[in-house]
């Protein structure tokens, strides 16, 4: 991301929504660090009591680097830059800032030895060396007995495929490892020097049992995985620690509390869903959401885990939340396909902003091609635009011509696969959806958000862009105790944040489409 005059999409977030006047001077500081696919950002949450204001102190690129054919994260890298957003905070607002927490994607993992010293850098969970463990584990224990025991749809990028990637590959890092963390734990625990998993970004590794509330260990130990590395889990809004001193030191501000927010981002996002829906008598959720960016995260926020059969046979996923819920959602490619055609295009000289390549869609005619934006060929290919018309030729469809009409071809598939999700929750929870909560950064492209309405027959609300940062700093703000109920949290996004409303249009060329 280069800046607002470069578009909508980043990975979940995007331009700060708001910078509002009238604040009291006695206002509390509450500093997100939110770590994304493509970059990551320190800000500062200014919350008043009534109403949040949020500022960027630092943003920054995240670049994956490979070294031998291997893909990993550059952790040291986002650490400096975690360092030197706090450091500008402290400067800025250093008397008011009240704790910290971090939030970042999940799967993804780090292993620290029992000196605590980090062992290698983490993978990235699109390298290909979890090819085929999805097929490996199932031979050893049953797809059944997985989903029963951890609720998580499959997907070979899930932490439990990357730990039996490394244990097939007989990794020394694994056999001498004595921790293992999520990336968001990771630097909780860079902060403050507490390890422990925090809820949300524990089911998401497809090794813990959402329903036992603890690590899924039967299964890890048919896999033959060690059991003993999976650290204490704690709840979203626990205090973990003060500020370590050396990093107080470094940063100019000691004793701040550093809080274990919903460290999953998606979790952070859905606790900053600015609705007033609730459930049905019955317990049935009446909204839905969906988290667009790099990655569309797309369900429904329940009070207990759905594990029967049709939900895995669908592959959706339970996802933990804030307060112990849960999402039962599905992972959908998401604009990570137009991210890519985007930078291969840079590659070719041809440089186009997202604003020009949104209006460059609107232009093109609809419906001349739609694929499953879930490919496999899609998931990281060295070139996205000849993937996708290599797709559109095997599938006997006309191969966009231009990059509108492959935008449009991205963009309609996707709104159709959102219906299918949609249909698949209801089916599978009984409930009847009236809206769509879009936040993220997808929410700031109004094509994709108008089609997800038409394409879905639903009003589509859109915003806040910054939901998982959003998210985050509230979460903290309720552990400090400025805040009550889940529901008080959204009220306050709702007062502080500019939403959009989509209407659908017609539906019955989208109903034509969609068969």
């Amino acid at each position: 991301w280069h800046g607002p005059s470069e578009g909508w999409m980043c990975d979940g977030v995007l331009t700060i929504e708001a910078t509002r006047k009238g604040f009291c001077m006695s206002e509390q500081c509450f500093v997100g660090v939110d770590l994304g696919a493509e970059s990551g950002r320190v800000i500062a949450g200014h919350f008043n009591g009534d109403r949040l204001r949020i500022e960027e102190i630092n943003r920054f690129e995240n670049h994956p680097v490979v070294v031998n054919g291997t893909l990993y994260w550059d952790v040291l890298s986002l650490w400096r830059e975690i360092l030197n957003g706090l450091r500008e905070t402290v400067r800025l607002h250093g008397k008011n800032i009240v704790s910290i927490g971090v939030d970042a994607w999940g799967v993804d993992f780090a292993l620290l030895g029992a000196d605590d010293q980090l062992l290698g850098n983490p993978v990235h969970y699109r390298d290909t060396r979890t090819a085929g463990m999805l097929n490996t584990a199932t031979r050893a224990v049953s797809r059944e007995m997985i989903f029963e025991q951890t609720g998580n749809q499959f997907m070979q990028i899930n932490t439990l495929y990357q730990l039996l990637a490394m244990r097939s590959g007989h990794s020394t890092l694994l056999e001498h490892a004595a921790t293992f963390l999520t990336i968001p734990d990771l630097f909780n625990w860079m902060l403050c020097g507490r390890k422990v998993v925090e809820f949300t970004n524990a089911t998401t590794t497809q090794c813990f049992n959402p329903e036992r509330k603890q690590w899924a260990f039967e299964i890890l130990e048919r896999l033959d995985l060690p059991t003993s590395i999976f650290p204490e889990v704690v709840e979203s809004g626990c205090e973990l620690a003060m500020i370590e001193g050396k990093v107080g030191e470094d940063i100019g501000r000691k004793e701040i509390p550093v809080i274990a927010p919903a460290t999953h981002d998606t979790g952070s996002a859905v606790a900053a869903i600015p609705t007033q829906r609730t459930v049905t008598a019955s317990g049935k959720p009446t909204w839905c959401f969906l988290s667009s960016g790099t990655w569309s995260l797309m369900g429904v926020e329940l009070t207990q885990p759905i594990m029967t059969l049709d939900v895995m046979e669908n592959n959706f996923t339970n996802e933990g939340g804030v307060d112990q819920t849960f999402r039962l959602l599905k992972n959908i490619m998401g604009l990570w396909l137009i991210q890519c055609c985007r930078r291969d295009w840079k590659r070719q000289e041809q440089h186009w902003s997202y604003q020009k390549l949104t209006r460059a869609a609107e232009l093109s005619p609809p419906f001349q091609s739609i694929l499953d934006p879930d490919h496999s060929q899609l998931l990281n290919p060295l070139n996205m635009p000849e993937a996708i018309t290599s797709l559109c030729r095997v599938c006997e469809q006309p191969v966009p011509a231009d990059p509108g009409a492959l935008v449009r071809c991205c963009l309609e598939s996707l709104a159709l696969k959102y219906r299918w999700v949609l249909d698949r929750l209801e089916s599978v929870t009984g409930a009847a959806i009236e809206a769509i909560h879009v936040v993220g950064g997808g929410s700031k492209n109004h094509l994709l958000c108008q089609l997800t309405a038409d394409a879905c027959n639903r009003q589509v609300i859109a915003g806040p862009v910054e939901a998982t940062v959003i998210g985050n700093v509230l979460v903290q703000a309720r552990a400090h105790g400025s805040l009550g109920s889940i529901h008080e949290l959204r009220d306050v996004v709702q007062r502080s944040f500019p939403l959009k409303t989509y209407d659908p249009r017609s539906g019955g060329a989208w109903e034509e489409a969609y068969v």
